[in-house]
């Protein structure tokens, strides 16, 4: 018998209602060939107030008791959606991350996950039990309550899909699949119905909001298929509807570009007048490292009698800390100035065809010309192409890019379909 995992978000379980109806999708389209898993955030908005309850306390919380506040959010879920199943004549037992054995590293507040325990989920399964599981957290080898940070229900739910071989890991989220772009931003934008691997981790750490970056890369890591569906708008039985994500198929290099991004998260700083010596990049970044601030893309100027400037982005919620911990070192090294600019976005243009088609930047560069649209930075990789620009020209940049790529196109065909309006919007909030 086959085994499928899902997961149901914060949306989708932010009301007593809401749990009900996920209950009621459970009872009606749980499949008699398959044993299932249940993965559950906390109610929409509960970790949000978990977290402003604690900085009435302090404005920086201990961490490790922070991890174990957040963590009482998913064990209310789990304890009412067993309930409600329990109500519907289905045997179902709630398990904390503890529970089920999900051992993770000591990083408190983000933690990653070293080992899943599996014995006890498989009794549960072998006694005709269906685990419904609290997403998010896990201990460390001392025993204390650990968090994964953002997105961390989806990559419990991945966990365990691969550490018990599942067939498939389905996520219900409040839309209904991965789109070509963000409908609220472009109406035309079009639901893809199965996306590689790599194409859902570019677009995750890009900008789209669907999926977790971290959760997309364990799954691929572990070849576990993963399905984006609808907990408003859900699919009767195993239709494969929503958005199937896994491996790179040779149908998806037909296209060179399969969607479009954009963050307008972004921060960048500037350091003005930094000596050209070996070393000295090497000192910067790593008392940014010490802080935990993730840099994404670094430009370097040509040296000039000596001096060069640096510029880097970053998280825009992460750019104080970068500069505190930049001021140091620049007294140190005779840095002249530090230009901090937080009203930019990054868009991106992502596919997997892009390895055998040519001319895409130009393209992409072209298209941003015309509209008079200023490029601050740029970073590439094999299968995405990111640009730096004036956060007020965002909207107009990527329906201009969707618009060039043809991307409300279904593939194979010879016209662009009539306009696909989304019922939800294509971001999610992170659990």
């Amino acid at each position: 018998m086959g085994l499928i995992v899902q997961k149901y978000g914060g949306s989708s379980v932010g009301t007593v209602d809401r749990i009900k109806r996920v209950a009621d999708i459970i009872a009606r389209n749980k499949p008699p060939e398959h044993r299932l898993i249940v993965v559950v955030s906390a109610m929409q908005g509960e970790t949000d107030r978990l977290l402003h309850l604690a900085q009435e306390f302090s404005p920086l919380p201990d961490q490790r008791e922070l991890d174990m506040l957040l963590s009482t959010g998913e064990r209310v879920t789990i304890a009412l959606l067993a309930i409600a199943l329990q109500e519907r004549g289905i045997a179902a037992r709630s398990f904390t991350g503890r529970q089920v054995g999900i051992v993770t590293d000591e990083a408190h507040t983000n933690a990653r996950i070293e080992e899943v325990q599996t014995e006890r989920l498989e009794q549960a399964l072998a006694d005709e039990i269906v685990p419904i599981v609290a997403g998010f957290q896990g201990i460390n080898r001392h025993s204390d309550v650990t968090t994964l940070g953002r997105g961390g229900s989806d990559i419990t739910a991945i966990a365990l899909a691969a550490a018990l071989g599942a067939d498939r890991c389905d996520i219900y989220t409040d839309v209904d699949g991965v789109y070509t772009a963000d409908p609220n931003v472009v109406p035309s934008a079009r639901k893809i119905s199965r996306i590689s691997y790599e194409e859902m981790v570019e677009m995750a750490s890009l900008g789209a909001k669907v999926l977790q970056a971290r959760s997309v890369i364990f799954a691929m890591k572990y070849q576990v298929p993963v399905r984006v569906l609808s907990s408003f708008n859900h699919p009767v039985g195993d239709r494969q509807d929503g958005t199937l994500v896994t491996k790179e198929g040779q149908e998806m290099e037909q296209e060179s570009v399969s969607g479009v991004t954009y963050d307008r998260n972004q921060a960048k700083i500037t350091l003005v007048g930094v000596p050209d010596q070996p070393g000295i990049a090497a000192k910067i970044f790593s008392a940014i490292a010490r802080e935990r601030v993730v840099v994404d893309m670094i430009i370097q100027n040509v040296g000039q009698a000596g001096f060069t400037d640096l510029s880097f982005t970053m998280p825009r919620g992460d750019a104080v800390r970068a500069k505190m911990a930049l001021k140091k070192p620049m007294e140190e090294m005779n840095i002249q100035d530090m230009v901090v600019l937080d009203h930019i976005a990054k868009v991106s243009i992502v596919g997997t065809g892009m390895r055998s088609h040519s001319g895409v930047a130009a393209k992409m560069f072209s298209c941003l010309a015309e509209e008079a649209i200023n490029i601050m930075m740029i970073s590439t990789s094999e299968i995405k192409i990111s640009c730096v620009i004036d956060a007020k020209y965002t909207e107009l940049a990527v329906r201009t890019l969707h618009e060039t790529f043809d991307l409300a196109r279904e593939k194979g065909s010879k016209s662009s379909p009539a306009k696909a309006v989304a019922k939800k919007g294509h971001k999610k909030k992170s659990e």
